[in-house]
C-alpha cells in the first residue's frame, strides 16, 4: 500500500549545490541534515551507525542526452542561465572548476565531519559515463561535455573517497543491461572506466538507476541464452526482447555478471560489487518499447531494499535509488491548474521521451501520478 511504501527508505539525490549544506532548506533536505537526523534516530533505536544512500548528480552539462534532467552547472551559460552547448570551451574549464569547488569540495567537507558516525553509500553521477559510451557526438554530448565528465568523475571519486575512507562506499553508475548490454557498448564503457584509473577508490557499480529492467535470475556459465544450450532456462526470460538483438543483459543480474567479467579482463585487480535499483521494476511487461523510460504507465515497485540479493557474492544490495512515484519529466502540455482534465501550460523542460505512448507525468522531481 502507499502507506507502507512511505516508510521504505530511498536514496536522496544531491542534484543541486543547495542540498549539501543550505540553511534555507528544511533540515532533512540537506546532506548535513539527513546525516544528523539518521544518526539521532539510530541512537534512539538500535544504537548502531545508520546507513544513508546519496546520489551524487551535478556534473557540468549533466545528462547530456536528455532534457528534463539537465543540471545547474554548465560548461558555458546562456543569458537565462541554461547551458550553452555551442559556446563552451572544449575543455569545459570553468564548468569543471565550478563543479569541483562549489559542489564536490563542500560535499566532501560535510561527509568528512561524519566519518565513523554513519555508513554512507554514494552513487556516482548516473548516466554520465554511459552517455560517453553510446551518445558521444550527439548535439549536447559534445567535446566540452566529454571533457567535463572525464575530469569531473575522477575528481569526485577520489575526493569523496578521501573524505570518508572507512565510512563511504562508492558505486559508479553503469546504466543497465538494456543500454550497455551490447558488447560494443560495454567495451566502450569499460575502456573509459579503465582509462580514468579510479577503480581502487570504488566499491563497484550501480545499475538500473531510475530504470525498469528486471532483476531476474543469473545464468550459470553452462547456459547461453542466445546460441544455446539452455535457451529455455528461467534466467533467459527476456521481457524486452534484448536477446534477439544479441544483448546478453536481459536482466540486471546477468548484466552485472557481464560487467564483472569485462572489468576482470581490463583491470584484473578490481573486484567490483553491485547495487541495483529496484524502486520501480516490479512489472516487467508494461512498456510498448523498452527504450521508453519516462514516467511509465503501469510500472510497479520492485523488491524492498535489502541485502538478500540473487547473488550475494557480487551484488551487495537492492536499493530504491529512484523514489517510486517521483516524476522523470513532464508531458509537453501540462494539466490545467483549474481542471486537471484540461490542457494548461507547456512544459518548460520537455523531453521528447516523456511524450511516448507509455509516459505521463509532471515536472521532473514532482509527484508523477
Amino acid at each position: 500500500t502507499l502507506e507502507s511504501m512511505a516508510s521504505v527508505a530511498s536514496a536522496y539525490w544531491i542534484d543541486v549545490k543547495e542540498k549539501i549544506n543550505s540553511t534555507t532548506l528544511a533540515a532533512t533536505s540537506t546532506v548535513r541534515g539527513i546525516l544528523e537526523d539518521s544518526i539521532a534516530s539510530s541512537a534512539l533505536s538500535s544504537g548502531s551507525a545508520p546507513l544513508v544512500v546519496f546520489v551524487v548528480y551535478d556534473l557540468p552539462n549533466r545528462d547530456c542526452h536528455a532534457s528534463a534532467s539537465n543540471g545547474e552547472i554548465c560548461c558555458a551559460y546562456e543569458e537565462d542561465g541554461t547551458c550553452d552547448y555551442d559556446g563552451a570551451s572544449s575543455d569545459c574549464a570553468d564548468g569543471v572548476e565550478e563543479y569541483k569547488t562549489e559542489y564536490i569540495d563542500p560535499l566532501a567537507a560535510v561527509l568528512a565531519e561524519y566519518e565513523g558516525r554513519a555508513n554512507v553509500v554514494l552513487i556516482i553521477e548516473p548516466d554520465s559515463l554511459p552517455n560517453l559510451a553510446t551518445n558521444l557526438g550527439t548535439v549536447n554530448c559534445n567535446t566540452a561535455t566529454e571533457s567535463a565528465y572525464l575530469a569531473g568523475v575522477p575528481y569526485a571519486v577520489e575526493t569523496l573517497a578521501a573524505a570518508c575512507p572507512t565510512s563511504c562506499s562508492l558505486y559508479l553508475d553503469a546504466a543497465h543491461g538494456g543500454w550497455l548490454g551490447w558488447q560494443d557498448n560495454l567495451d566502450s564503457f569499460v575502456s573509459t572506466v579503465t582509462s580514468l584509473n579510479i577503480t581502487s577508490y570504488l566499491r563497484g557499480f550501480s545499475t538500473n538507476v531510475a530504470n525498469y529492467q528486471t532483476i531476474g535470475i543469473q545464468c550459470d556459465a553452462s547456459v547461453d541464452c542466445i546460441q544455446g544450450p539452455g535457451e529455455d532456462d528461467p534466467c533467459c526470460d527476456d521481457p524486452c526482447g534484448l536477446l534477439d538483438q544479441y544483448n546478453y543483459g536481459n536482466n540486471e543480474l546477468n548484466y552485472a555478471n557481464m560487467l564483472l567479467q569485462a572489468m576482470a579482463t581490463s583491470v584484473p585487480s578490481f573486484d567490483p560489487h553491485f547495487v541495483i535499483d529496484s524502486g520501480r521494476n516490479g512489472v516487467s511487461d508494461m512498456r510498448s518499447d523498452c527504450a521508453n523510460w519516462c514516467n511509465i504507465r503501469g510500472a510497479g515497485v520492485g523488491l524492498l531494499p535489502n541485502t538478500a540479493t540473487g547473488n550475494t557474492t557480487i551484488v551487495d544490495a537492492y536499493f530504491w535509488l529512484k523514489t517510486p512515484g517521483e516524476s522523470d519529466g513532464c508531458t509537453q502540455t501540462l494539466p490545467s491548474g483549474d481542471d486537471p482534465y484540461s490542457p494548461g501550460d507547456l512544459c518548460a523542460r520537455y523531453d521528447s521521451m516523456c511524450g511516448s505512448v507509455d509516459s505521463i507525468g509532471s515536472q521532473s522531481g514532482a509527484w508523477a501520478v
